[in-house]
């Protein structure tokens, strides 16, 4: 592989002095990794350069905190001069290929198909890698959002035979909390009552008198609605 991050994160040096700088330089290039998905091999010879060459001068009496704020100075002037000199890739399909085929190790194949995910959704539009379970790579295009939650209660559903909750073109109500007291969904529920469209309430949770009031309007036919327990937690969310 040409992946530095990979190589890197195999190298154990037996001299526990050396060992401790190689593993500095494996952090290098993880977080780069991490922060820009490319560029590991190169964060690797730059730390290693400037190791190098400010063990130098510290040697020739130079003080290691100037020399430290040397190189912070050096750093964001450089970091300038490439925000200057970078090209905005846009909507181009073959600088997105050029782009997604260096990130993978140059891999055309994987270019493509990164290529082929990006024209289909769009800039604003989500895509996610997943282990296969066949041989094959390929792109899947899903309309619309999927998640791996359901109803919290099977009164929410429309069709009793395949036990779905079928709702067309409804409001979407999302709160990032938990949702009990009913009191809190009445200036919404009252709205749409009278819009008479369907309504999904999407939340952390949806319990107690809340979940109960919003039962008790689906079966009497009030309120066309569902409520979905939200998916992820943390910053996923």
């Amino acid at each position: 592989t040409k992946d530095g991050v990979t190589v890197a994160k195999e190298i154990e040096l037996e001299d526990a002095l050396e060992n401790m700088g190689a593993q500095m330089v494996k952090e290098v290039a993880s977080k780069t990794n991490d922060l820009a998905g490319d560029g590991t091999t190169t964060a690797t010879i730059l730390a290693q350069a400037i190791v190098k060459e400010g063990l130098k001068n510290v040697a020739a009496g130079a003080n290691p905190l100037d020399l430290k704020r040397g190189i912070d100075k050096a750093v964001s002037t450089i970091v300038d001069a490439l925000s200057k000199q970078s090209v905005e890739v846009g909507n181009a399909s073959e600088k997105i290929k050029q782009v997604a085929s260096i990130s993978a190790n140059n891999d055309e194949t994987i270019g493509s198909l990164i290529t082929e995910a990006f024209e289909k959704v769009g800039k604003e539009g989500v895509i996610t890698v997943e282990e296969a379970k066949g041989t094959d790579t390929y792109v899947d295009v899903v309309e619309g959002m999927q998640f791996d939650r359901g109803y919290l209660s099977p009164y929410f559903v429309t069709d009793s035979e395949k036990m779905e909750a079928d709702l067309e073109t409804p409001y979407i109500l999302l709160y990032d909390k938990k949702i009990s007291a009913m009191k809190d969904l009445l200036p919404v529920l009252e709205p749409v009552a009278q819009s008479g469209k369907p309504l999904i309430v999407i939340a952390e949770d949806v319990d107690g008198e809340a979940l109960a009031t919003l039962v008790v309007n689906k079966l009497r036919g009030a309120l066309k609605i569902a409520a979905v327990k939200a998916p992820g937690f943390g910053d996923r969310r």
